[in-house]
């Protein structure tokens, strides 16, 4: 089995993992959970979002949470920011990393942020440029890159057309997502194979739901294409407000107790960031779905 060495495991619990959240941490909460990750040797923790607070009011107060994450040399703390005024405000809390996000279904990106998938590079392009003047680093987000809760099956050249544009528009990477959590393991390998070859492996990551359980399957064939940049959430926290009957992300425990069974490296501390989830899931009253926190609360 080809795999690679090392895998770098971008956390999205504090943004993707809260927002979907009934009961809203507060900033204090927020910063321990951050600080935590990063404690737990995590190389990218997506600390926060900059949008409003009306549409996702867990989100409310990134600019403070951004501020007080005590930063690590090498570890990237990356915001995401939906249009001009959300960059300006993460800018001004000192962002050195955003991420901007769109879809390869133009249905489910006219639900997510109101604006046709041509309308959200418009978008970008009002603020991208002057990001990487500036020389922050850019992350693009691909929702529903295998399948769409409105209009189903989404065919490869889409994905690979918007994630091409996302690379030209100035984004150094891109995520590819599996939104509803629909993906097969053969499906990855054929439009990860696809955007591997266009666009090279090292700017490429994949983001999976566990909706249907296949979540860690599709990480394996990932790697077996080459790519070494796996999105996941602390605890499996998440989901997606605007994709109906989509469970929580991939849980970053259970990715991995994976990784390192089979002896790829991470340098991350698994004990370390169960215990930061253990921490989140007492703050919000309940348990976790990973099934690693699980197994061990069993024991």
């Amino acid at each position: 089995m080809s795999l690679p060495e090392r895998v770098v495991v971008v956390d999205v619990g504090p943004r993707d993992g809260l927002q979907n959240e009934a009961t809203a941490l507060s900033v204090d909460e927020r910063v321990a959970f951050c600080d935590r990750l990063v404690a737990a040797g995590l190389p990218v923790v997506e600390v926060g979002a900059f949008v409003s607070p009306k549409w996702v009011p867990q989100m409310a107060g990134s600019d403070a949470v951004l501020r007080r994450v005590a930063p690590r040399e090498g570890v990237r703390l990356p915001v995401l920011v939906p249009n001009r005024t959300g960059y300006d405000n993460a800018r001004a809390a000192g962002a050195r990393a955003i991420a901007v996000f769109t879809a390869a279904s133009e249905t489910f990106n006219r639900k997510n942020v109101n604006a046709s998938i041509a309308e959200s590079f418009a978008r970008f392009a009002e603020f991208v440029p002057e990001a990487r003047r500036d020389g922050i680093w850019v992350r693009g987000y691909v929702s529903t890159c295998f399948g769409c809760p409105y209009e189903g099956k989404v065919a490869p050249e889409a994905v690979l057309d918007v994630a091409r544009r996302l690379v030209d528009a100035g984004c150094d990477e891109v995520s590819i997502g599996d939104t509803i959590g629909v993906a097969v393991p053969t499906q990855v390998s054929d439009v990860m194979g696809r955007l591997r070859d266009a666009l090279g492996p090292a700017r490429l990551a994949v983001h999976f739901h566990d909706t249907r359980g296949t979540a860690l399957a599709n990480v394996l064939a990932a790697l077996q294409e080459g790519i070494a940049i796996v999105d996941s959430s602390a605890g499996g926290l998440g989901g997606c407000p605007y994709a109906p009957g989509a469970s929580g992300n991939l849980a970053t425990e259970d990715l991995l107790y994976m990784l390192h069974g089979m002896g790829v490296a991470t340098g991350v501390d698994l004990e370390a960031v169960a215990a930061a989830s253990g921490a989140v899931g007492r703050a919000l009253g309940r348990a976790l779905p990973s099934k690693y926190l699980q197994a061990c609360a069993s024991a």
